[in-house]
């Protein structure tokens, strides 16, 4: 029998910087659903990928003295990594600068306009760059855009705009008929009430002002608005052909089953492109939903407030399954959740480390110990193990009536209460007493099968959201991974199989040592920052002739342990005694390229830690947009010799 197609997408994450890792819970929520489909027997096609053109990045990139297309390159590549690291299996990674992409946008921009839903005209308002957002006088909040609250700047030019009113009442109908249409129903009121009810002014859809983007074909000088262009790949990288000769994907696919993106971008998804998709004569997505922040401190992730996460720090931290399984449980449904390194330590400790990783070790453990390693055969039931089989046998269909709706945490949530009732069940039978009479071998076997086979129960349907943890019990338990079809009898571990070997699945954290080492790092770091200023105040120059500039031969370089930015150097200075200075250039150079060099270093600065290790100098460099090149000298000039 065919298997029922599901289609789930991510909002593309936009090139302008590498994402955080409130950019990153969006693909790993993704993946958590998609995965479970699979699991459940849906034929998935999981889209995501990258938003590479607009007026923002073509700024980025003049400032960085590069094209634009290098730096949606760069960017881009640090996007599908860092997707890579969390181990999302989506199947298409999409960039909308795909020549593919480029053609069937031009293709849909002309066929909207010879069917009269696009005209010329001319814009003049308030323009959001971070956001590409257009915007009224009287949508600004305090004068800033209401999105970002960053400010707007005006804007006047020749473009083309769409009819939007022409399709706001077929909207307003279809959104009353499929209340399920956007959720949660917070953001649905929000979109009715602020924008539909009050009445849409046309949108600008091309700009004059900038040439990163698609080119309007038939009016040279105009480019395709940002969200006319990033919004379509929902449907040309599935298959749509703007001349109607859709292939088989899309027929199969289209309409998506769920777009999920980020709350902040719900108007584009839930007014914006619904009515793009009306006019072009296709069916809408099934659902759109706008999952919450996740949150540090007081507010969203911000470069400008110097808060920002990256999920690659927060892997080396914590490991792969420790961080999926903190973004997912932690995000609640319509509710911002909250990151922090505590926060973060904790869950690890009291969830994964002692209600799962426990657990699991001790079972093991108490099969090598009581029954040479081989799974008993459960002989002796009692009425006290009905409860503990119940909740495992409830258990898929207890996950599936909170993955229905999206509710990942929930779903989570009901595979730890069996791994909580499996505890309780220790402690309820004592497998130690019952070890101490022979007697009770019989009863023994019982229990352990009944732990064996609970355990089993939750590593099935912990696959989708620790995916290597699930395969990790897996190999404890001896046994493969039959999926959620051997989970309607509780009967799937086979005596007289042996287990595998009990491992530690997450190791317990010291907390406050913890948070010593990544607060140390993080000092390190800023002190390596160097800020970018044109002018430095003036200073007396007496006060300049007292820094000790001194040429030094790099003798020996290495990385420092447990920080991805600082390198060791070991300097002859020409004091006969080598100098050690940290310098946080790791991500420029490379140890061994800097062994032999000659270079200057500040040499009369007091001693500082950085990583727990003394620091006695610095190092001299240029920087300059985001490039850093290590001061050398030639290597003639001696050891010692002062910059004067």
């Amino acid at each position: 029998m065919d298997k029922k197609p599901y289609y789930i997408s991510t909002a593309i994450a936009y090139t302008s910087a590498k994402p955080h890792i409130g950019n990153t819970y969006e693909i790993v929520l993704a993946d958590a659903i998609a995965r479970y489909k699979r699991m459940t027997g849906y034929d998935v096609y999981f889209q995501t990928g990258t938003d590479e053109h607009g007026q923002k990045i073509q700024e980025k990139a003049e400032a960085a003295g590069i094209t634009p297309q290098q730096h949606v390159d760069k960017v881009a590549g640090e996007v599908k990594t860092i997707w890579d690291l969390m181990n999302t299996t989506y199947d298409k990674f999409i960039r909308t600068t795909d020549p593919m992409h480029e053609r069937k946008v031009q293709k849909i921009f002309k066929k909207l306009y010879d069917q009269g839903d696009i005209y010329k005209g001319a814009y003049k308002g308030k323009y959001c760059k971070p956001c590409e957002s257009f915007w009224t006088e009287s949508q600004l909040k305090d004068g800033c855009c209401p999105d970002c609250g960053r400010p707007c700047v005006d804007a006047e030019e020749e473009a083309y705009f769409f009819r939007m009113s022409k399709y706001a009442d077929r909207l307003m109908k279809h959104i009353e008929e499929h209340p399920e249409f956007i959720q949660p129903e917070s953001r649905k009121n929000e979109m009715v009430n602020n924008f539909l009810k009050p009445g849409l002014q046309d949108l600008c859809v091309s700009r004059t002002s900038f040439s990163w983007g698609i080119p309007v074909d038939f009016d040279p000088g105009h480019v395709v608005y940002v969200w006319l262009d990033a919004l379509t790949n929902y449907i040309t990288f599935c298959g749509y052909d703007p001349d109607g000769n859709h292939d088989e994907h899309y027929k199969k696919f289209w309409p998506a089953d769920v777009h999920l993106i980020g709350k902040d971008i719900i108007r584009f998804h839930t007014i914006y492109w619904p009515i793009f998709l009306m006019a072009l004569g296709e069916p809408l997505p099934k659902q759109v939903f706008g999952h919450p922040w996740l949150l540090v401190g007081d507010g969203k992730m911000s470069k400008s407030l110097g808060n920002v996460i990256y999920a690659d720090d927060l892997v080396r931290l914590f490991g792969v399954d420790a961080i999926r399984y903190y973004v997912l449980h932690e995000m609640p449904f319509a509710n911002d959740g909250v990151l922090s390194y505590e926060l973060i330590c904790e869950r690890i400790n009291s969830d994964l480390a002692n209600v799962l990783g426990n657990l699991v070790n001790r079972t093991i453990a108490m099969t090598k110990k009581y029954f040479g390693g081989i799974v008993p055969a459960p002989t002796a039931p009692e009425v006290l193990d009905d409860e503990l089989k119940a909740v495992a046998l409830g258990l898929p269909a207890a996950v599936e009536k909170k993955m229905d709706t999206l509710h990942v945490a929930d779903a989570i949530d009901e595979v730890f209460a069996l791994l909580r009732r499996s505890n309780k069940y220790i402690d309820e039978t004592m497998p130690w007493a019952l070890a101490k009479d022979e007697s009770k071998q019989a009863r023994l076997g019982t229990v352990l099968y009944n732990l064996l086979e609970a355990i089993r129960f939750a590593a099935v349907e912990l696959k989708p959201y620790l995916p290597d943890t699930a395969d990790k019990i897996f190999a404890q338990l001896g046994v493969e991974n039959k999926g959620v079809e051997s989970l309607t009898s509780f009967d799937g571990m086979q005596p007289g199989q042996p287990v595998g070997e009990a491992s530690i699945l997450f190791e317990r954290i010291d907390i406050p040592k913890k948070l010593a080492e990544i607060e140390e790092e993080k000092k390190a770091a800023e002190a390596e920052q160097k800020p970018a200023v044109e002018f430095l105040p003036d200073i007396p120059f007496d006060d300049f002739c007292k820094v000790d500039m001194t040429v030094c031969k790099v003798l020996a370089c290495e990385n420092v342990k447990k920080s991805n930015k600082l390198l060791k150097f070991q300097l002859d200075d020409g004091s006969g005694t080598p100098r050690q200075i940290l310098s946080g250039i790791a991500k420029y150079y490379k140890p061994e390229e800097l062994v032999g060099k000659t270079v200057v270093a500040v040499t009369n600065l007091p001693p500082r830690k950085m990583m727990g290790q003394e620091s006695n100098g610095m190092l001299l460099s240029a920087e300059k947009d985001e490039k850093l090149n290590l001061l050398m000298l030639d290597d003639s000039i001696p050891a010692g010799a002062k910059l004067c």
